[in-house]
């Protein structure tokens, strides 16, 4: 009986080991594959255009890139432990993630990806007839104004060019820090009639919105900068999507987005 108790014992211990070996080896194999994605994030403008590049990246170099796009609170925590590209909705947006985030990012690899203009979104039809800007200071319109993400100040360029600025003040109904925010409210608030953004939401949101442009000499361009992480685990990958990113083939695909 003992002998059997013993033996039940060492055949119990033997399957416990090769189980956990099982489980270290799995866990070896995830973080390898993990290790072979280059991890990309940012805010929600650019998402469009970078996850079609990045699908294309992947099918053709056989390198797996993942976009996460968004708020930044909403993704700042992961970034910290694997991005390996950062890219903003603006140069100064880009500029504050370094200092907010200091040795996050490798200054050095900066590089200006295209630019894209702002316009106006109304809604379908622009039942408020809205051409252009200083429509936007008339009786009864409502905007909603995004404080950041890249729009920071955008209208007030736009506005202070012409002697609209208080105008356009007296008519913005609604300000937040997000595009995600925005999108919220428009969708859920019907009395909002104009987003001063950039063209390159209307191609996110084609179904929710119209586009009003500015003629090109009263057009306002901001930049999309991109860089690369400083403890990124695939270096490698990361610079090959990040030249990628340069090539007229991306800027064709960035055009269709939007951008200039």
């Amino acid at each position: 009986m003992k002998k059997i108790v013993f033996l039940l014992l060492v055949i119990l211990t033997v399957a416990g080991l090769i189980l956990m070996t099982g489980m270290d080896s799995e866990k070896q194999v995830k973080s390898k594959k993990d290790d072979n994605i280059v991890y990309v994030y940012g805010p929600g403008g650019p998402f469009g255009p970078m996850e079609e590049l990045a699908k294309h990246f992947s099918k053709e170099k056989g390198i797996q890139v993942q976009v996460i796009a968004g708020p930044e609170g909403e993704w700042i925590d992961n970034a910290k432990q694997d991005a390996d590209i950062i890219y903003g909705g603006s140069s100064y947006m880009l500029r504050n993630f370094l200092f907010s985030h200091p040795g996050l990012v490798k200054e050095d690899s900066w590089v200006e990806l295209y630019s894209r203009p702002a316009g106006i979104l109304v809604r379908k039809g622009n039942p408020k007839s809205i051409q252009t800007f200083a429509d936007l200071t008339k009786d009864q319109v409502r905007i909603v104004d995004v404080n950041g993400a890249g729009q920071l100040g955008l209208w007030e360029d736009l506005a202070g060019r012409k002697g609209l600025i208080h105008g356009i003040q007296q008519n913005i109904a609604f300000s937040v820090k997000t595009s995600a925010e925005a999108i919220e409210l428009w969708n859920s608030d019907s009395t909002i009639d104009a987003w001063i953004t950039y063209e390159s939401w209307h191609y996110r949101l084609q179904n929710e919105t119209d586009l009003v442009t500015f003629p090109e000499e009263e057009k306002l361009y901001r930049g999309t900068p991109a860089a690369l992480t400083v403890k990124g685990a695939n270096k490698k990958g990361a610079e090959s999507f990040l030249t990628y990113l340069q090539t007229e083939e991306a800027h064709e695909v960035f055009q269709k987005w939007g951008w200039k």
